[in-house]
């Protein structure tokens, strides 16, 4: 085990700078970017999820530690390809049509980004055809779709529908969350799975990507 105790407490006290430098600081001692991910960042982004469930933390926290996370990520992103390292699965992300909230969305990217997931984030008003392309391109294991309104809300289930509709919805399995999103909701749409905040995300994935 590596002593990555200085990138830890830097992505739990969402220290972007010092998060960073820390990663910058571990690799030039030649640890490897796997190594950084899954004994540095995972352990701090689950760290900070505790914290969130415990009430410890709150969203400016989240937002914080989602944000050093990011910073690291455009660092070693690259080098992990080169090393050939596989991640835990790819999860394509994205609001769904209609709704242009997105600090949700970004917070699971953060985690599951922690959690070493690679993800491809579609952004927001992401349209149903745009969802399904994104997975026709290379391969993906869970598509997640966030909502924030009720009123596009509508548009969980209609994405769905458009992956049937192409044949490919039995390739992927589906998440949905958001503040108006219910586990009721998601199972009468047909959706795999439901996480009611973004820590659980990463738990919810991890299940999915190996059922």
């Amino acid at each position: 085990m590596h002593d990555l105790s200085a990138l830890r407490k830097a992505v739990i006290e969402g220290e972007v700078a010092a998060s960073i430098n820390a990663a910058r600081q571990a690799l030039d001692r030649g640890i490897a970017p796997l190594d950084l991910v899954s004994q540095g960042v995972s352990p701090a982004m689950a760290e900070v999820g505790s914290l969130f469930e415990e009430g410890e933390y709150f969203v400016p926290e989240l937002l914080m530690s989602a944000r050093a996370t990011k910073e690291i990520f455009q660092i070693i992103r690259p080098l992990l390809a080169a090393s050939g390292a596989e991640p835990a699965g790819h999860v394509v992300l994205g609001t769904v049509q209609g709704d242009l909230h997105d600090i949700g969305k970004n917070l699971v990217a953060a985690m599951l980004e922690g959690g070493g997931f690679e993800v491809t984030d579609l952004g927001v008003d992401v349209a149903p055809e745009v969802f399904v392309e994104a997975v026709r391109k290379k391969p993906v294991q869970i598509v997640g779709l966030s909502a924030l309104l009720t009123t596009t809300m509508p548009a969980m289930k209609k994405t769905i529908e458009a992956f049937r509709e192409a044949g490919i919805r039995e390739r992927v399995k589906i998440i949905v969350g958001g503040a108006p999103v219910t586990k009721t909701f998601a199972e009468s749409i047909g959706a795999d799975g439901y996480s009611e905040n973004a820590a659980a995300s990463v738990d919810l994935a991890r299940r999915l990507a190996t059922a």
